[in-house]
């Protein structure tokens, strides 16, 4: 299962649809579940995201201090960890202040799509179209180039 754990949560309609878009998507090839966190202060965000956040999961903390994967390396990463002893692949998206050192403490990794800044909503459906294209990637469909 590949599950998103995400601070805040999505007000915007157009926004709503391109997320459940995606997940449907995404659904076709593998199960996915979208767990909401009310936002806060980055502590108590922390405290409720390490309340939902299983250590024998593959945690990836998303963050622009993370490495930089193209979207064929974020595929074999995806690939590899669901052949390997993982169950489930679990992205963490934090609030508006980032996820707190407890939280990174608890990762495998840390990712970051971009140095550039996005808003929540966008970024959800930014890191959803990708792990969409990676599974496209994994099963040699068309759709990436």
């Amino acid at each position: 299962m590949i599950k998103i754990i995400c601070v805040g949560k999505i007000k915007e309609k157009y926004l709503n649809d391109l997320i459940n878009d995606y997940k449907q998507r995404i659904s076709k090839y593998h199960k996915i579940e979208i767990i909401e966190l009310k936002d806060s202060n980055i502590q108590s965000e922390g405290v409720e995201i390490l309340k939902v956040l299983n250590d024998k999961e593959y945690n990836i903390c998303m963050d622009i201090n993370g490495i930089k994967l193209s979207s064929i390396e974020l595929s074999n990463l995806i690939s590899k960890t669901f052949n390997n002893s993982y169950g489930n692949i679990t992205f963490i998206i934090g609030g508006s202040n980032g996820i707190s050192d407890d939280v990174k403490s608890k990762c495998n990794m840390m990712l970051s799509v971009s140095d550039l800044t996005f808003p929540h909503g966008l970024f959800r459906g930014l890191l959803l179209e990708q792990i969409y294209r990676s599974f496209k990637i994994i099963n040699n469909e068309s759709y990436h180039k």
